[in-house]
């Protein structure tokens, strides 16, 4: 029996697991994980009865393998959330589904709410073409954002960079206002010195274009009108946060015969003169041991993985080693209650704003994002109708000044952004905070990134290592494109198939983009 041996349990290692194990039993599988918990930074975090979310995950994809991998594992909820229940929401159920009240293995369906803060005021996000979002900018403002926009249509910028692909999507008025300071906060680089690439895979086909047509599909009610990702209304959301599901999904992967093993840090991977992968060598408890396999599927950083590796050319060792990555830093806030006002026509319980997460764009403070626990899932706050519970997200390099806080630190210093902010009245609104740290939250794109391709062909030469997942690409994907990365790789083990470019190929092909037919 072949042995294929699956670095991190984060979705794309735990999917290219699952889909061995059920596509195949001449395969053993073996899964080994650095940390205690599953999913990566897909993980929740659970913390005195309140749950959070590392990062905010919304759950939609318009591949139909991915939806119907989800349903298997988290089926559609088929009764009211608790919160639903108490505001007498109606949304559509699916028949014969799960009772959230009832189950814990459940899918909600939940509404999409993210908004920009900007100069105190809340706009939509994306940028809306609505009264309110023309009101909040101003006459003046909004007139210099069309005839900007208007430039950027007339003389289109080289897209050698971020800032150039942004302005001209956008305009460079709207760039200034609400791209060019987060990205900067979120990389820690000027968007000029950030790939274009970056852009084109997160933005993809979003720009002022994009707002207007999708505006007037709802004005006039056009059928099967194509909606981009980040327009879309509505997400399917686990009960219990997105870790759930990579729980549940560990479980099944047990019953189906795997081993997962934990705190098992991957240190180097040995190839022999044919340039085959023979085995790998990992940390735990202290010790080091060695496995041997016949299957590689690697989730782990790039650059930890050929830092790792024997024989490797100079040239791709030097790219491996210059990729940049972007950590992150989250506080937990328990809240009696919340400043800002709800001037939604969205009902919520305790009537706070319905926010998922909102995007912050004021230069006077760190902070790149909040949560709003309450508003992803009823069942992530212990008392949801008395308590409000925010993740407040700050952006970091391993080792900086904000990285190298305290607990006690962070909070002092996250709680007093808050009230800079206004989303409290003083510091006596919290009842409880708690820090999460993530490292290598996010492949960044510059620095050697711009040479990634010399380094991928490398990588493709070596017929038994399957390179799968955010981090195992060195690529922003999404939770759908990882896992169909797995998807791809679990084919050409079980094909024989020696190219692995269909691997690479997701989520940078016309056919991955994520648009939907609505």
């Amino acid at each position: 029996m072949k042995k294929a041996l699956v670095i991190g349990a984060g979705p794309a290692g735990l999917t290219a697991a699952y889909e061995l194990l059920t596509k195949s039993d001449q395969i053993e599988v073996v899964v080994l994980e650095e940390s205690d918990c599953f999913g990566g930074i897909s993980r929740t975090v659970e913390y005195k009865g309140n749950r959070m979310d590392m990062g905010g995950h919304r759950f939609f994809s318009k591949m139909p393998e991915v939806n119907a991998w989800w349903e298997r594992m988290l089926p559609m909820q088929g009764k009211p959330a608790w919160d639903d229940i108490l505001l007498d929401n109606k949304k559509a159920l699916v028949s014969g589904g799960p009772d959230p009240q009832e189950t814990e293995r459940v899918m909600l369906l939940r509404r999409r709410i993210s908004r920009i803060l900007f100069d105190s005021k809340f706009y939509d996000y994306p940028i809306s073409l609505k009264m309110e979002t023309l009101k909040n900018m101003g006459l003046l403002n909004t007139i210099k954002v069309g005839f900007s926009y208007l430039a950027s249509l007339v003389h289109k910028l080289p897209e050698d960079n971020l800032e150039n692909f942004y302005i001209n999507r956008f305009g460079r008025k709207l760039y200034t206002m609400f791209f060019e300071h987060y990205t900067e906060n979120l990389w820690g680089r000027h968007p000029r010195e950030i790939d274009a690439s970056w852009g084109a895979q997160r933005v993809k086909g979003l720009s002022i274009t994009a707002v207007l047509k999708d505006v007037c599909g709802r004005m006039f009610k056009k059928k099967n009108r194509k909606v981009e990702t980040s327009l879309i209304e509505e997400f399917k959301y686990p009960k219990l946060g997105p870790g759930q599901l990579w729980d549940v999904t560990a479980e099944e992967i047990e019953k189906l015969g795997a081993v997962i093993i934990k705190n098992a840090r991957v240190t180097g991977l040995c190839k022999n003169q044919h340039n085959v992968i023979t085995s790998l060598r990992y940390e735990r408890d202290g010790k080091e041991y060695t496995m041997e396999g016949d299957y590689f599927i690697s989730s782990m950083p790039l650059k930890d993985l050929v830092g790792g590796m024997n024989y490797v050319p100079a040239d791709a060792a030097r790219i491996a080693a210059g990729l940049p990555y972007r950590d992150y830093m989250t506080l937990g806030v328990l809240l009696s209650e919340i400043h800002i006002k709800n001037k939604t026509t969205v009902k919520t319980v305790g009537n706070i704003v319905p926010d998922c997460w909102v995007y912050v764009q004021d230069r006077t403070v760190k902070m790149g994002r909040f949560q709003i626990y309450n508003n992803w899932s009823p069942y992530m706050v212990k008392d949801l109708e008395h308590t409000v519970w925010m993740g407040l997200e700050y952006f970091a390099n391993e080792g900086d000044d904000l990285w190298q806080m305290t607990e006690e630190q962070f909070s002092e210093f996250a709680v007093s952004e808050m009230v800079k902010l206004g989303l409290i009245d003083s510091a006596n609104a919290v009842l409880d905070t708690h820090m999460e740290r993530v490292k290598k939250a996010y492949p960044a794109y510059f620095d050697t990134y711009n040479e990634i391709d010399k380094l991928t062909d490398y990588l493709k030469t070596i017929d038994n290592l399957y390179c799968v997942g955010r981090n195992g690409q060195h690529r922003y994907n999404n939770i759908d494109h990882s896992m169909m990365t797995s998807f791809e790789a679990v084919k050409n083990i079980l094909s024989g198939k020696k190219d692995a470019s269909n691997i690479w190929n997701v989520n940078t092909e016309q056919e991955y983009h994520e648009t939907k037919e609505a």
